[in-house]
């Protein structure tokens, strides 16, 4: 499946793989031209063959409660940020806020704090 045009690369389009991580299965979206290796089945890395990098993982956000969806990754490769609803659970209760995300070369994404 085809998510966008890679923002990186002129001639890369943004993929849907499956990948298992820790046990867990994961989608990772990434460019045509980027190509993953993993020895441990937990740390991938480029291979030399790859001339793009772009990648997000689905569980990139996972530590606030968010997991990124075909149609999130869509809207953030067009627009360059999004809106997306986070989640605390600070002193043992729940509490959802909003925070715009934008695309980082190194991280996959980023989350613009005030």
């Amino acid at each position: 499946m085809i998510l966008g045009k890679c923002p990186y690369c002129d001639d890369g389009e943004i993929e849907v793989r499956d990948k298992e991580v820790r046990g867990k299965k994961v989608k990772l979206y990434a460019c045509s031209n980027a190509h993953w290796q993993t020895e441990d089945g937990e740390m991938f890395e480029v291979t030399p063959e790859s001339t793009c990098s772009f990648r997000i993982w689905q569980n990139s956000l996972a530590k606030y409660g968010k997991w990124l969806g075909y149609k999130e990754v869509r809207e953030l490769l067009s627009e360059g940020e999004l809106e997306v609803e986070l989640l605390s659970k600070k002193y043992g209760k729940k509490i959802y806020y909003t925070k715009n995300i934008i695309l980082n070369e190194e991280y996959g994404v980023s989350v613009l704090w005030d």
